[in-house]
């Protein structure tokens, strides 16, 4: 995969999927490696710790560790703000694969004013 497209586009796409899951259940690294790879993202440890350290950072993840097989692993779950930011993400996702894969315009944004006057054209 080239380079400059991964870091141009593809590390938001891997921040929201690690968000993603996150959300629904605890999450390690080498098990979002994995995950990641079946989904054809080459991400390794050197990227995706300092990843999952800024959403911690941001607030968007909580971390624990817990000892496994005699060793400490440290899980990520996702934040009441981590969830609430996976959904705003969803929307505009959605709004994007609705125009970019399915070449349909933006809605409308839906306006909270009413228009000036009445809402009719002045007469000439």
């Amino acid at each position: 995969m080239n380079e400059l497209l991964t870091k141009m586009f593809f590390g938001g796409f891997v921040r929201l999927h690690v968000l993603y899951h996150a959300v629904k259940e605890p999450i390690f690294g080498v098990e979002m490696m994995e995950e990641l790879g079946r989904h054809g993202y080459d991400v390794g440890a050197g990227t995706l710790y300092p990843m999952l350290h800024q959403l911690e950072e941001a607030g968007y993840l909580t971390s624990h560790v817990e000892v496994v097989a005699g060793k400490q692993r440290k899980y990520y779950r996702a934040t009441p703000e981590g969830a609430a930011a996976l959904q705003e993400a969803k929307s505009k996702l959605s709004e994007l694969v609705s125009e970019v894969l399915h070449d349909k315009p933006p809605r409308p944004s839906i306006k909270s004013d009413p228009p000036p006057g009445n809402g009719r054209k002045p007469k000439s």
